[in-house]
């Protein structure tokens, strides 16, 4: 009865596998809904508890929401949209001086032949391609009439996420313990006990890690917009969002940083130890601020395991398994954990010891 138990189970694990495969185009407003109300529950919450009910708590933080999306469209994309057609107007210059500096400097330093690089070729390939989309309104415009289905789909799916938002969010604590209630009794404190664990690492790692993003963004690109950066948001930006795997979005936004500086400001030397200094700052801040205080000592994910995650959740469902990617990785790290413990209690670990050994 046991073995049939559990190969009912496996069968209903793959049949919502395969659900979850064939379904997964149309599943995004409702992954991101779930996310959104995994997140806001704890504030909708503390709202209950100020005395407000749970519709009007959902009502108060989906209005903050709004105001925040507001403000970022009417302020923060309008200053990216200006920096991405710099950079789009740059280019060509950055071509330039890739060109005629950069490259020539590292072919001397390392004894590289005269045209190692045949950079005339791919230099021409980009311009050629750069005066075909001079307009890029223009150029959207033309993608978006030629895949209108496309485009529409996109859209329902950006109405529908708030609204699954918001009836889950409402009914958050309701389904939660109906879930509750439909665990077996005698391992009720086991599915407990694994669904505590499993919540720790993803408050760890989906909660705290985005709000060390959005700081960590933050702090680089007013930095490097003090520093006079022409395209520190930009920048900034970027390496806030590749803070998702720890020294990531350093790497990547230092890097940047430095190439666009050595480009704007040429040989000088201030301006480039200025760009260093702010993400100095900002690892330091992280280190010794941002992670203790958003994510504390919570168990989190290894690097390497977040990128395998995110790489492997993009290859086999696109946007929908990337949005999976670490909220699965998370619930397999805990109970590869517990394997792991069962296996150091099993027989097949310890094996049979000869008592007079």
């Amino acid at each position: 009865m046991t073995d049939m138990r559990r190969w009912i189970w496996l069968g209903v694990a793959l049949l919502v596998a395969v659900l979850l495969y064939s379904l997964h185009n149309i599943l995004t407003p409702f992954l991101v809904g779930i996310l959104l109300a995994y997140l806001a529950d704890p504030l909708v919450d503390r709202l209950e508890r100020l005395g407000l009910s749970r519709t009007w708590g959902v009502v108060v933080v989906f209005g903050l929401f709004t105001l925040v999306l507001l403000a970022l469209l009417l302020v923060l994309i309008p200053m990216l949209a200006k920096q991405l057609v710099r950079l789009y107007e740059l280019a060509p210059q950055m071509l330039d001086w890739l060109e005629h500096v950069a490259l020539p400097w590292v072919q001397s330093r390392l004894g590289l032949a005269d045209g190692f690089w045949k950079f005339d070729k791919i230099k021409a390939a980009i311009s050629t391609h750069m005066g075909q989309t001079t307009d890029i309104v223009g150029v959207l415009l033309s993608h978006a009439t030629a895949s209108g289905l496309a485009l529409m789909a996109w859209l329902a799916n950006m109405v529908l996420i708030p609204v699954v938002g918001f009836y889950l969010l409402r009914d958050w604590d309701l389904m939660m313990g109906k879930l509750r209630n439909l665990l077996p009794r005698q391992r009720e404190a086991q599915v407990l006990g694994l669904a505590g664990e499993c919540h720790e690492v993803l408050g760890a790692f989906v909660r705290g890690q985005l709000l060390v993003m959005v700081a960590l963004g933050i702090i680089y690109s007013a930095g490097l917009m003090l520093v006079g950066l022409e395209l520190g948001l930009l920048i900034g930006m970027l390496a806030g969002l590749a803070a998702i795997v720890p020294y990531m979005g350093f790497i990547i936004g230092i890097g940047a940083a430095l190439v666009a500086g050595l480009f704007q400001f040429g040989g000088d030397l201030y301006p480039m130890l200025a760009i260093v200094a702010v993400f100095m700052v900002g690892q330091a801040l992280e280190g010794m601020v941002l992670t203790p205080l958003l994510v504390g000592d919570r168990i989190g994910l290894h690097p390497v395991a977040v990128i395998f995650a995110i790489l492997a959740g993009g290859e086999l469902f696109g946007f929908t398994g990337v949005l999976l990617a670490l909220p699965v990785a998370a619930v397999i790290m805990v109970l590869l954990r517990h394997v792991h413990d069962l296996y150091k209690e099993s027989d097949l670990y310890a094996g049979d010891i000869d008592p007079e050994l």
